[in-house]
Parts: structure tokens; sequence; C-alpha cells
């Protein structure tokens, strides 16, 4: 058995953290099966392969996931960890490579104060460093910063750092900046955006009146150690000087404006005459408690080339091929002053032109950012503190040499694959992990085009697919905390987060967007193993269940939001009677707060009994056993949504579930094979289906091509899901309506994480109508886990692979048998299986 990978708190290496017991964890590779590791020990050292810091000595466990580290911790210290471990057989593996972390301040003075400058600040400072053998930033911007060392950008990261509610909490990034000084003199300059911290531009989420607003400000400390084992910290003060600079604006919903003959040349390096320069003016600082950033940053991920260029009455009109979110670089060859215009958007409009409508925000500018050329000849420029949502951009003013989309997201690492026998879904999952991907900047946003929120509802939704599609234990770790960092004193939850202030009243009260709370942190130990998030947030969790409970009426919770976007109502608020859709994710909300008590050890049992007591409210409001089905007095007509998640989250009785089954069969056939829902019915549609024998109905809906359908989209074009499904959706970059893929994964193929970091999961393909073959693949906190099944007439062919650390519960169709490896049969067509490759096989299915 060897060590394949290890981690501290889910990262390769971790350069910056002030968590003070990090989490070290580890994945076994091994020949056969039913490997097992019995016992490990872990060395912590200066040094790599030292132990002289900790060691856990050998210790009898079978746990690799999260093994707190139990040693002395000082700040600004890098560690050095290896393992190994012990299987069955009692033989013990070879060390791991080396890793490593570094402790980031730790809670302790910056040595250092927030400064500011004018409006478009250029910062700087200058300072000597001889024989430097390390050297680390730490820096904060608020809301971004750009930090330059001897001319050069520190770092990859863009946006940074991550958006917070910044009265809580402000993060500080930490950068290995050594190999970036010289010998003698050197200079350090900054740049600052805006962001949603500094926002001027009038909208209507009140960005530029949140509580926490103020003028944009920067916090850095510079330490370099010398060869002698000295010191030398250069911190942020009044004696950096300050000067205008080129970005003349920035916005994230109107754009940024840089005018280049506003440089001062070799601004950021040393010999830089700045004496005509102010000092920087101190700022007070946020009341946020600084923290270390622990997510991944937002990074420039990919470029793309466009497809087309088009000239349109003096314009070029790009077309990059595909809906991104990021930004345009520019290169261009024009006289000094010539502006250069740059509208972004996904869409056209009849005359060929962009579409840059946004009726969220105010003045006529919206996506547009401006290039003021310094006539140097070719110049290549792209924007810094702000991002677009587009396809498709427009040049005006100067005639490109060229342009290139840069594609601008969190750098989360892509974790699994999908494949299958039909293309309309492969091209649904590519469409659905773009779709995320471009709202992945620290929080989940809605859509990068138009609001960049982080709608809890949406998140809610997307949240599983997420977690298939790429590796996010610390960025949903970290939106986790801005859900109890947004919180107020009542225990309310604003339908954004994080908030300025805005979204607890307006659209709100909405528990199907709020309860994302107790289910992410019901889901984070599902899915990574990790207790962490829901013992240092359960306070804040009970204070929002029983804010919740409180404003009970007959038992049932009330919303302004509900099935959101079903067809048919472009403002989004469907016409049934909403306290259905809120008191069923309020129980859902109350029962998986039930099962994080009983991991943690608390008494829940009061969530128990009111989540038994709004299941029985809303089924003496809204069940009709006469109909047999779900209705609601506002609104006569069969609604689907109305009827799925109540079968969704186990609230039906037993006796009425076959007829609203019936019912909900009925009507999807009558609408001749569509669905009726908004995000929240679309979510569990095509599960419910499927976990009631209808999964071939459940394969019709999701085949369609006509409206409303994903397939519909797709016939237009699209390359992403859509807010709506109408051909005039407002955002075409929208992940919640494109949960269909969760489907895909957990029905079509068949994988299911059931608990404890895939500690045990699920194999149970229960959706094979129409299909030939699926498979997926997904490397979890364990390892790898890959599900794959194919047939061919009646012959059912499933293979499957299980990590070592991990038991899956294998559910082969029709009469199954194994082929490979040494799985135990529970029950007829169902096995349980350790580590190692299993192949199953089963004869007598149906040929559809």
């Amino acid at each position: 058995m060897l060590v394949a990978t290890t981690t501290v708190e889910y990262a390769p290496t971790l350069l910056g953290t002030d968590v003070e017991d990090p989490w070290l964890s580890w994945t076994l590779t091994a020949p056969g099966h039913r490997a097992r590791q019995t016992a490990y020990q872990v060395t912590v050292g200066s040094e790599p392969g030292a132990a002289d810091v900790w060691d856990s000595g050998r210790v009898e466990s079978d746990r690799a996931v999260g093994i707190a580290y139990a040693g002395p911790v000082a700040p600004r210290t890098r560690y050095f960890w290896r393992v190994r471990v012990w299987d069955g057989d009692g033989a013990v593996s070879p060390w791991s490579g080396t890793s490593w972390w570094e402790t980031g301040l730790l809670g302790g003075d910056f040595g250092a104060r927030w400064i500011g400058g004018p409006d478009s600040a250029l910062l700087r400072k200058g300072f000597s460093a001889s024989d430097a053998v390390r050297a680390r930033l730490y820096v904060s911007g608020l809301a971004y910063y750009h930090v330059e060392i001897n001319g050069e950008k520190v770092g990859d990261q863009v946006l940074d750092p991550g958006f917070t509610a910044y009265d809580r909490t402000v993060l500080y990034a930490v950068h290995d900046v050594t190999a970036m000084l010289r010998a003698g003199e050197n200079a350090i300059g900054a740049m600052l955006g805006r962001g949603f911290y500094a926002m001027t531009v009038p909208n209507a989420w009140d960005w530029d009146r949140a509580r926490w607003h103020d003028e944009p400000k920067l916090l850095a400390r510079l330490e370099i150690e010398h060869a002698d084992g000295t010191r030398t910290v250069v911190g942020t003060d009044e004696t950096w000087t300050a000067a205008d600079g080129p970005i003349r604006s920035d916005s994230l919903y109107a754009g940024e404006t840089f005018d280049a003959r506003l440089v001062p040349d070799g601004w950021s390096g040393p010999g830089f005459d700045d004496s005509a320069w102010e000092n920087a003016l101190l700022r007070e600082a946020p009341a946020g408690v600084l923290r270390a950033q622990q997510h991944e940053p937002i990074k420039v991920v990919e470029d793309v080339e466009p497809v087309s260029l088009t000239e349109i009455g003096g314009s070029v009109v790009a077309d990059l091929g595909r809906t991104m979110a990021g930004w345009t670089r520019l290169t261009v060859t024009a006289p000094a002053g010539t502006v250069v215009t740059l509208k972004h958007g996904e869409k056209l409009n009849a005359d060929g032109s962009v579409e840059v409508e946004n009726r969220f925000v105010s003045g006529t500018r919206k996506q547009t950012d401006e290039y003021v050329c310094a006539g140097t000849g070719r110049e290549t420029w792209e924007p810094r503190f702000t991002y677009h949502g587009f396809r498709y951009v427009q040049i005006s003013g100067a005639k490109p040499d060229r342009v290139t989309g840069r594609v601008v997201r969190g750098a989360v690492r892509e974790h699994s694959t999908f494949r299958c026998s039909e293309p309309l879904f492969e091209t649904f999952d590519v469409a659905m992990r773009r779709t995320l991907a471009n709202n992945l900047h620290g929080i989940p946003t809605d859509t990068p085009l138009y609001e960049k929120n982080g709608w809890t509802g949406d998140a809610q939704l997307g949240a599983p697919v997420m977690a298939h599609a790429f590796a996010l234990p610390r960025f949903f770790a970290k939106w986790i905390d801005d859900l109890a960092d947004s919180q107020d004193e009542a225990g309310r939850l604003p339908v954004i987060v994080p908030s300025g202030g805005w979204g607890f009243d307006e659209l709100a009260p909405a528990p199907e967007w709020t309860t994302v709370f107790p289910y992410l942190l019901r889901e984070f130990h599902r899915w990574y193993g990790d207790d962490r998030p829901a013992r240092r947030h359960w306070g804040a969790l009970v204070r929002y269940l029983d804010w919740e409970l409180a404003r009970l009426s007959g038992g049932l919770a009330t919303t302004e939001l509900g099935d959101y976007l079903p067809p048919g109502y472009p403002q989004g608020i469907p016409p049934e009677d909403t306290r259905l859709t809120a008191s069923a994710y309020l129980h859902r909300g109350l029962v998986l707060a039930a099962e994080l008590g009983d991991l943690l050890g608390h008494d829940v049992e009061r969530y128990r009994s009111a989540a038994a007591a709004v299941k029985d409210a809303l089924n003496a409001e809204f069940l009709d056993f006469v109909e047999g089905h779900y209705r609601t007095a506002t609104d006569p007509e069969y609604r689907q949504a109305s009827n799925a998640i109540p079968l969704a989250f186990g609230l039906v009785p037993d006796d009425a579930v076959p007829s609203v089954v019936e019912s909900l069969v009925a009507d999807i056939r009558a609408r001749g094979e569509h669905l009726n829902t908004g995000a929240l019915g679309t979510s569990v549609l095509l599960p419910v289906l499927t976990a009631h024998g209808h999964a071939d109905l459940a394969h019709a809906v999701a085949t369609q091509r006509e409206y409303p359908s994903w397939g519909y989209w797709f016939e237009l074009g699209a390359d992403t899901m859509w807010e709506r499904w109408d051909a005039g959706a407002r955002s075409r970059d929208h992940y919640f309506q494109g949960t269909v893929t969760g489907w895909l994964y957990e029905n079509v193929v068949g994988l299911r994480p059931v608990d404890d970091g895939y500690a045990r999961f699920l194999v149970r393909p229960d959706a094979l109508a129409g299909l030939d073959r699926a498979e997926t693949a997904v490397d979890t906190v364990r390892g790898r886990i890959s599900v794959a099944w194919s047939r061919t007439g009646r012959r059912f062919r499933l293979a499957v692979e299980v990590p070592v650390g991990a038991v899956a519960e294998v559910h082969v169709p029709g009469r199954g048998a194994v082929v490979e490896g040494p799985a135990e049969q529970v029950r007829e067509g169902v096995f349980e299986a350790a580590h190692g490759r299993y192949v199953f096989s089963s004869d007598g299915l149906e040929t559809i």
C-alpha cells in the first residue's frame, strides 16, 4: 500500500493559514481488493524529512481524512510533514513525499496601518534589501489590490482578496516574494479597486450604500529575512507616497476606465522620483477580523480567441464562440488620447451590435471598459478591477490589432468526468460545468452578467452538482463562513450572501433560499467527512432555525419567492401558494439539522418534533386526499412542483404516495412529456420520477427539444444553462435551472455519496431508459471513485472502483452477479464492496 496524495486543509501545500490545527489528509493506493489502513504515523519538522516539531507516533486508526495537527505552532513559520501507514497485514508503507504548510499571522498584529490616497490612487514605497533569503508579503486591499514589486506583478491572483461581509471578516493573502527582491534598492507599489466594498454606481442591491461602505484602502506587511537572521519589515503607513493614477473609474457593473497616458514610467520600481507625490492617507480600519484567505483565489484560467470578427457601423464585434466570465485583453495601435470602448454582452441586438442592458444598475454604462491610448505604438491592456459575463465584445474608437477573451474564475479544480451514450446529456454536462465555473468568484454567484450576487437559493439547488464537478471544500467552507457572518442579531439570514444590508426584507423571508445554511453544513460532512463548519456554526444555525420556527403562521412558513421562474411566469413568482415550498424546505432544513445534531452530540429532539409538526400542517393545508394530489387555493391549476417537492422531501403520507405520483405523471404526459416547473421543482422532478418507477418518463422530459426544456435552449444555440425557459431569458449563464445534471450523475450513472466523505457511497443506476452506457469518475477525499455501465440488449455490465477507506453499496439491475472482485451479496441484486475494482453483470433486462 502506498500513499498516493497528501493535502493540508484540502490543498497540496498551503502558503499562509491562520488555522492552528490544520487537517492533514492522504489517499492510498493498493493492488487487489479490500486493502485497508490499520495505523498511521505523521511527522512534522522544521525542514524536509525532519520530525523535530511533532511526531504522532504510530496511531491505531483507519482514518486518513482529517488528522488534526497537534504540535506547537508559531506565526509566519513553515512546517514540513509526511506520513506512512500500516496495512491489514501489519506491513508499513514507505514514507509519503514531504509536503508543507506555512502559518500566517495567526491573529497577530500586522505591524502596519491601513492607507489610501486619491480616488484612483497609486501607492508606493522604496526600501533597501540586502542578502534576502526569505520574503513574504502579507496583504489585504479593499475591495481589491494589485501589487507590484520592482515593476512586476505580485502573484497570479486577480480580484483579490475574496469578497466577504467586511464588517465581520476581512481576508488577507500571503505571497512568497523572495525571488522578486534584488540587492540594494527596491520598491513596492499598489493600485486599489472598489468592488463591492467601495462601489459608487447605484444599483438594486444597494452595494453603494452597504453598511461597511468606505473608500478603497490597503494594508500590507513585507517581511524580509536576511542571511544573518535579522528581519526587515516594510509596512503600510503614512510614509508611503500617493498620487493620482491611471484607473479613472472601476465598477463591477459599469466596467473600468484606464488612461494609459497617466501611468508614470517606473512608478513601482526603484529609483523613481516620487518627491512630488503626497504622503499616503491613514484610513480607518474596517470592522471585520483579519483572517488569512483559505479558499482558492480568482485567477485568469484560460485564454479564448475569437471565432469571428465582424465590422458593424464603425465598430468591431468579436464573437468568442462561448459564454464566459472574465474580460477582454486588447491590443491596439492608435494615437495618444484615443478612447477605445469595449462593450460586453451575452447576446446581440437585431443589428448585430452587443446588448448591454441591465435594469438593476443606474446609468447608461453597463459592462463597458474604456482604454485611453498612450500613443506609444502597439499597446496591450486588460482591466484589473472588474469582470463581465459575455460571449460578444464590441470594440469602437479604434480597430483592434488583437482581441483575446480572458476566462476569470476561482482557480478550483474540476475533479470529475461524465460520459454517456446520449449526446444531449453530454452537452448538458459540459454546459452546466461551464455555467458553474463562470459563477465561482469566491462566492457562488447567480450570473456574471447582471448581478454577481451570492443568491442562497441558487447555491442550495446547485451545490450537489458543484460538489460533483469541482473540488470545492475550501470554497464551500469560506462561503459557509460568509453565511454565518451575514446573520443579523435576530437570527435572520439574507437571500444574498454576503449582504451589505439588502435581502433581509427584500424578497425575504424565503426559507427555500436561506435553508442553504443547514443544507450545506450537513452536506459538507457527507461530501468531505468534515464536521468542523457545523461545529463552528452550530450556534448560528440554532439561532436561524429558532427564528424561522418563531415566525410560523398556522404551523406553516411563508416566503416571497416560491418555485421561482416556472414556464410562463417571466417575472419569477409562481401562482401557487408559496407556503407549500417554504414549509417543505424548512422541514428539510430541520431534518438535516437534527442529523447534524446527532453527529455533533447535541439534543435535537425539538427539531425532529418541529419537522413533524410542519409536515402535518403542510399536509393538512395542501394535500387533497379526494383528488389524490397537492393543490393550493390561490391557484386551481395543477402544479408539478407542488407535488414533486413533497415527494422528494418525504412529506407525502405512505397511503397517498401512489396517487400523488400518478397525478404528477398524468400532468407531465398531458403536457406532451414536458416539465412545468421553476428552479425548485426542476431540481427534484426527474429524480422523483425515477425513484417511483418512471425513469422512462424522466428520460422523455430530459430529451425534449421543444419549449419548455433544456434541449430547447440548445436548439437556440446555447452553450450554458439559462435563467428562464423561454428564448428571451435575461441571463444565459445561470445554473439554477440546469440541475438536470445532478440526475445524470446520481440516477443515470447512479453514484451518490452516503456519508462521511464518501466513506460509504451508493451505486444504483436507476435511469437506464433510452441509454446504452454511462460513466462518471470523481476524485473524492478518499481517492478516485468510478462507475461505468453498459448494456447490450438484455445484458448489463457494471464496473465500480472503490478507493481504500471506502465501501460501496452496489445495486445491480436485474438478477445481478459478481464477475470480478470479492463483493458480498447483501440481498438480491445488492452487494457491498470494499476497496478494489469490481465488475457486476446481470441478464434479463428488458430492451428499451
